[in-house]
């Protein structure tokens, strides 16, 4: 039986949602393994002086849980 497990993260790229959500697994993957899917509950952008100067992601990386042998 394969259980999957989910943590909430916040990543952000001042390149944009795409690379927001690539930083957020490329970060994650340092420390979980068996990564399987990022969902995007939030989105953001932080403006300054009139120009959107960040882009901001709040979802859930979800993980499959190793079997202990």
């Amino acid at each position: 039986m394969s259980i999957v497990r989910s943590i909430e993260v916040i990543a952000q790229s001042p390149n944009g949602f795409d690379d927001a959500c690539r930083e957020a697994i490329k970060e994650a993957s340092k420390t979980l393994r068996g990564i399987n899917s990022f969902w995007i509950k939030n989105a953001e952008c932080i403006v300054e002086n009139d120009q959107i100067t960040m882009f901001r992601v709040n979802g859930k990386i979800s993980f499959l849980v190793e079997e202990s042998r």
